[in-house]
């Protein structure tokens, strides 16, 4: 029997090229403004207009700054970007949230929380945590600049079908364990390169118990496993999180829509190419040691003697050492993987009645304008000011250094990111990935810290 990823895959294919790819029609196509002016280059070439244009949303957030958003954008080249997005969008008639607007963000964050990603979707953009709304029960997945552009003409792709997996997760997750530890284990148990040419599913008590902000970072880290995507059918925290949110169905349009919703699921006898289960009790705080996301261990363990050396010389670690204590210059909480209100109040958490340690640089910046809203609403703000924190503006900032916010060479900084490649926060930057209760426990006490030993 099919798969929701076959249903809504299958749904969606326009032409099959024998012995080639599928033409795929796509539902929402999202841009932002690193690899999209290439794109919109091509189609100018060739006097060609978007085909859906109101299918289209384009938003700015790689290369904005996180203060300062009223005034001009110092750096030349992020000021280009931004500037030729703005005037592209408009040239083409296409939405754009641009900067010092109310509905400006990360697109991943945004999209969602707008409701312009919905069960059922294919939803593409030319940035690979894309995956990142599946969470929703949409066929998600990055693409590249040309691919970009045929969608911008035809609002169809060209796509060879990926196999399908499922990962499924039972039981409940303990104390101090979050969506990010979970996606952190399941990278440390069948590597970044474990899912290769596979979508997603997650599956499980553990996966139906997440939150919907939990069932986007999981999601939105799929890519690290070298998924083509991951999604979580849609299920009734789903259909809450949507409910009165700006592009969902309204009045009997929303009950038609929640009927068709309540269909997408794999059938109980569904064959996937490949399934995994695991055991939530397993999963601890997790934190990464290396250069890659796969290069993860639990908080309180020991770094594998078998890690690579080349890694570990970057880092400055040796194999079979503990992390517990080590210094800590920076800390990160944002990107499209933990920038949520969840994620706030979860570092809140642990930074009320504390004091940021000194030496310590942290950088807490919201997903969108709306969660920067939602932070002042609920009092985060004053519970993190008095701490010692300070809200930025919404943004990417330093999750890939290609804003101002970028970790100097040779200093650690635990990150709530998606990505500790090398250089990826900045040249000779030194990241360790972990979730926001574990940065807010490394942001207070200044090292390294288990921060089930805070909560």
């Amino acid at each position: 029997m099919n798969t929701l990823f076959d249903k809504i895959w299958d749904a969606h294919v326009v032409e099959t090229i024998p012995d080639g790819p599928q033409q795929l029609y796509i539902d929402r196509l999202y841009c932002h403004e690193v690899t999209s002016p290439q794109a919109f280059e091509g189609l100018r070439e060739r006097g060609i207009r978007c085909l859906r244009p109101e299918r289209i949303i384009c938003m700015p957030d790689h290369n904005t700054p996180t203060h300062d958003q009223d005034k001009p954008i110092a750096d030349p080249v992020s000021k280009a970007q931004v500037d030729a997005l703005m005037r592209n969008a408009e040239e083409f008639g296409l939405t754009c949230y641009g900067m010092n607007t109310p509905d400006n963000g990360i697109i991943h964050v945004v999209g969602p929380e707008k409701a312009l990603s919905l069960p059922g979707m294919t939803i593409v953009c030319g940035d690979s945590h894309t995956s990142t709304h599946g969470a929703v029960g949409a066929v998600a997945f990055g693409i590249g600049t040309s691919e970009v552009e045929m969608a911008m003409a035809t609002q169809c792709i060209l796509q060879q079908k990926p196999k399908s997996m499922s990962i499924r997760v039972e039981g409940e997750l303990g104390k101090g364990v979050t969506a990010k530890d979970l996606a952190l284990f399941l990278m440390m148990k069948i590597s970044t390169s474990g899912a290769t040419g596979y979508f997603v599913e997650y599956r499980g008590s553990a996966v139906r118990s997440l939150s919907m902000e939990g069932r986007l970072t999981l999601c939105n880290l799929s890519i690290e496993m070298g998924a083509r995507g991951g999604f979580i059918a849609p299920d009734e925290k789903t259909f809450e999180y949507l409910k009165g949110r700006e592009y969902a169905p309204k009045g009997a349009d929303w009950d038609k829509a929640v009927e068709q919703w309540k269909k997408l699921c794999s059938a109980e006898d569904a064959v996937f190419d490949r399934e995994l289960v695991f055991d939530a009790a397993e999963v601890r705080p997790m934190i990464t040691y290396g250069t890659n996301p796969g290069m993860g261990m639990p908080i309180d363990g020991r770094i594998p003697a078998d890690a690579p050396a080349k890694s570990l010389n970057y880092m400055g670690f040796e194999a079979g050492q503990s992390l517990l204590g080590h210094k800590v210059d920076y800390v990160f909480l944002g990107a499209c993987t933990n920038g949520r209100i969840e994620d706030f109040r979860a570092f809140a958490s642990i930074a009320a009645g504390r004091r940021k340690a000194d030496g310590v640089v942290a950088w807490l910046v919201p997903g969108s304008q709306a969660v920067a809203r939602q932070i002042r609403e609920e009092g985060l703000d004053k519970v993190l000011e008095a701490a010692g924190f300070e809200i930025r503006q919404p943004g990417c900032s330093a999750c890939l250094a290609m804003n101002d916010d970028k970790i100097p060479a040779g200093k650690y900084s635990v990150s709530t990111s998606n990505r500790n490649f090398e250089g990826r926060q900045g040249p000779g930057s030194r990241t360790m990935l972990a979730s926001p209760l574990t940065a807010a426990a490394a942001a207070v006490t200044g090292v390294v810290t288990d921060p089930r030993t805070l909560i």
